[in-house]
């Protein structure tokens, strides 16, 4: 990305798959932040700068998977877009599930794209991919 750093606020319970996230993106030279919430309701304390540890700052996008516990990713889009300071947050849904009705259901919820991890490629390296293309494309709030 040329326009300084971006950070990532990865959504994920699976630490398998999160690491293999953070690994895929700097084997392809991409240095994003990344900062790990274990489901929704960390997500949420991190957002909103009431986590005592994690800390998020703009630009961001966030990486959700959907099935988590206490807070499922549905929920988090939910809670997410229902807050004022946080409803333009850009998301890409990043889960193991292929249900139309999971896809059509989270980009009811104005999602910027739906992944499914089997389909992003070994240890997720299309995605960095995508990431370096969307991000040179756009500007983040």
């Amino acid at each position: 990305m040329s326009e300084g750093k971006l950070n990532i606020l990865l959504v994920e319970d699976d630490d398998v798959a999160a690491e293999s996230v953070g690994r895929s993106l700097r084997k392809n030279g991409v240095e994003y932040s990344i900062t790990l919430a274990e489901d929704g309701l960390v997500a949420l304390d991190v957002l909103r700068g009431k986590h005592p540890e994690r800390r998020i700052a703009k630009p961001y996008i966030i990486l959700l998977d959907l099935n988590m516990p206490r807070m499922n990713g549905f929920e988090f889009l939910q809670e997410l877009r229902a807050d004022n300071e946080l409803r333009e947050a850009v998301v890409f849904v990043l889960t193991t599930s292929s249900s139309d009705e999971d896809r059509t259901h989270a980009y009811r919820e104005n999602i910027a794209g739906y992944m499914v991890k089997a389909a992003v490629g070994p240890q997720f390296s299309k995605l960095a991919k995508l990431l370096d293309s969307y991000l040179a494309a756009v500007k983040l709030p």
